[in-house]
């Protein structure tokens, strides 16, 4: 029976500190403004920024590069943060993620 690796997150917020854009969606900004109580282009003024690329919005960083949203080792945002936060380490991560990401392997059947 053929396996394959997933990992389980143990919220240590590493990929959370890794500088760089994490992208949110027009259905996300939706979700995530409600979440927080906010109108939407309330929310987009004052927690997005234009991707690099000018291709959609980002989440702001912290100046340290960490996620705005990250508090301590708690994301603020976490019943509804962007899909690409879910993704990590699986559909996307870093160079040394795995020196850093706490995230425990299991084997899981295909």
């Amino acid at each position: 029976m053929p396996y394959e690796v997933q990992y389980q997150c143990q919220r240590c917020t590493a990929c959370c500190r890794w500088p760089g854009q994490v992208k949110v969606s027009a259905q996300e900004t939706v979700q995530i403004a409600a979440f927080l109580g906010v109108e939407e282009d309330n929310f987009i003024q004052r927690f997005t920024r234009l991707r690099a690329q000018r291709e959609g919005l980002a989440l702001l960083d912290k100046p340290n590069g960490e996620c705005f949203f990250l508090d301590g080792r708690d994301c603020r945002i976490q019943p509804v943060k962007p899909q690409q936060c879910r993704d990590f380490p699986h559909k996307w991560n870093f160079p040394g993620w795995r020196q850093t990401c706490e995230a425990t392997p299991v084997l899981t059947s295909t």
